[in-house]
């Protein structure tokens, strides 16, 4: 009969540390870059669309001789690209 032979206090300490180092860096996975895509997505859309209707909801309750809607969805654009900024700037920093 052939015995295995037992694994030594080295191999069980090398596996440990491989195991360890897997676990806090973990591989980038490619769900990750499309979760990035849809948050940087809502960060600029939701923004967006809210100027968008609140400057349709400006332009019937107090015109003016420029459009509410145009300048808020501007205004919605760059405040969605500061947060979309600010966001990658966070994730950029845990890496």
């Amino acid at each position: 009969m052939i015995e295995k032979p037992d694994k030594t206090a080295e191999d069980i300490a090398r596996r440990a540390k491989r195991m360890k180092n897997t676990r806090d860096h973990p591989a980038p996975s490619p769900l990750r870059g499309l979760g990035a895509f849809g948050m940087i997505g809502w960060s600029v859309a939701v923004p967006t669309v809210g100027g968008a209707f609140l400057g349709i909801w400006l332009d019937r309750v107090a015109p003016q001789d420029f459009s509410w809607t145009i300048a808020l969805i501007l205004c919605g654009v760059v405040v969605g690209g500061l947060i979309a900024w600010t966001w990658i700037e966070k994730e950029g920093d845990g890496e």
